[in-house]
């Protein structure tokens, strides 16, 4: 039996915007928008004030004056230039990362400083927004001496397991097809959870129906062994964790909690705090709604704010890459519940931000996404930047 859960209208959500924009669909974060003029500090923005009804929450200008607030980010260093449409990001034990690129199908291996090719994937398709996506590393590895990807095939969306072996892949399986493939709305992101099952978000495909269709894989957070079968415990004994899922492109785990960032069409982007069996709303809810049997975010912001891409956790924050938004958003988070205002970092200063994750050291890796045909495209793009986290 599915369960599902209501929060109710009283529950604050943020509404995170300068401008109440119009976009036609936010998709893999809408038109490319100019770099603006450079911020170097962060700037916060305040949530909407309580309602007691579930109407959506108004607009509210950024503040203009840098607070204080709990974290401060710092680009400590550029890690890596010259990559071409860096999507997927994951870290090996010896701390060194494999970074896949969407377009050229390859994957790079980037250790001391230095990029270097450790192979490439089979039968993708790249298009404006699918083609090699998000990457994992087995968490045995290296006694299990697995990567997976998710790609865009032909016909569909698959999850592949290669052997990573010497700096090389090798001996490519898929072990889950069929996820919806469009141009537009193929989800992406992978992430072991600490239960040791592999969870991939989904999206739709562009066709609507399929976010909640409990037969199809499309508008999903699937939860996955490593062999591609469900998951014991899953809801009704399917591949999928959660659904009602419009483009989902960012996990991330606290402890237990997961935490997935999700697309909106064309007025909000959202937060969700994730729970086996709920129903997160689309295509009936965009954003807060209060709809009954569905599960509003925690979090929303106007997609010319965030369009958000990956995320990643540390120090009781949320951190959310933003294309469309070209910024990066801190948001403070505790059992699966907002605890505080969310913080905007490096507004423009670098473009269109794709994936974070949380480093061996400490510290973050950033990459930006200006190659990729929606960006304005800077000296020594796209990179990876380390950014340290101090409070």
């Amino acid at each position: 039996m599915v369960k599902t859960m209501v929060r109710q209208g009283s529950r604050t959500a943020v509404v995170v915007t300068a401008l109440a924009l119009a976009a036609a669909c936010s998709g893999d974060g809408g038109e490319p928008s100019g770099s603006g003029t450079s911020a170097t500090s962060p700037s916060s923005t305040p949530s909407s004030t309580p309602s007691p009804t579930n109407s959506r929450p108004t607009s509210a200008a950024p503040a203009t004056t840098a607070p204080a607030g709990p974290v401060k980010l710092t680009v400590a260093s550029t890690v890596a230039t010259g990559i071409e449409v860096p999507w997927g990001l994951a870290f090996l034990p010896d701390q060194s990362a494999l970074v896949s690129e969407r377009d050229s199908t390859k994957i790079k291996r980037i250790a001391g400083g230095r990029v270097t090719e450790v192979g490439e994937v089979d039968d993708v398709d790249p298009s404006s927004e699918g083609g090699l996506l998000g990457l994992a590393v087995d968490p045995q590895y290296p006694s299990r001496p697995y990567i997976y990807a998710y790609y865009s095939a032909g016909d569909d969306n698959r999850i592949a397991r290669l052997t990573y072996r010497d700096n090389r892949l090798s001996d490519q399986q898929v072990i889950l097809d069929g996820i919806p493939q469009a141009s537009i709305h193929n989800g992406g992101r992978l992430r072991f959870g600490p239960d040791g099952f592999l969870y991939a978000g989904t999206g739709d495909g562009g066709d609507r129906p399929n976010s909640q269709d409990d037969g199809s894989l499309g508008g999903k957070i699937l939860r996955i062994t490593t062999d591609g079968k469900a998951a014991p415990g899953n809801p009704g004994g399917r591949p999928w964790f959660s659904k009602g899922h419009r483009n989902v492109q960012g996990l991330a785990f606290d402890r237990n909690q997961l935490y997935a960032a999700e697309f909106g069409q064309n007025t909000w982007d959202e937060l969700n705090a994730i729970t086996s069996g709920a129903n997160y709303g689309w295509p009936a809810a965009e954003g807060v709604e209060g709809l009954d049997g569905m599960t509003d975010p925690i979090a929303q912001w106007r997609t010319g704010d965030a369009s958000p891409s990956g995320i990643a956790f540390a120090q009781g924050h949320v951190f959310m890459a933003s294309l469309r938004g070209e910024r990066l958003w801190a948001i403070p988070v505790a059992g699966g519940k907002r605890t505080g205002e969310p913080q905007a970092f490096f507004t423009n200063e670098f473009g269109r931000l794709r994936t974070v994750e949380a480093a061996p050291d400490g510290s973050l890796w950033l990459t930006t996404s200006n190659t990729d045909g929606r960006g304005d495209t800077r000296n020594g793009d796209d990179r990876i930047l380390r950014v340290t986290i101090s409070r």
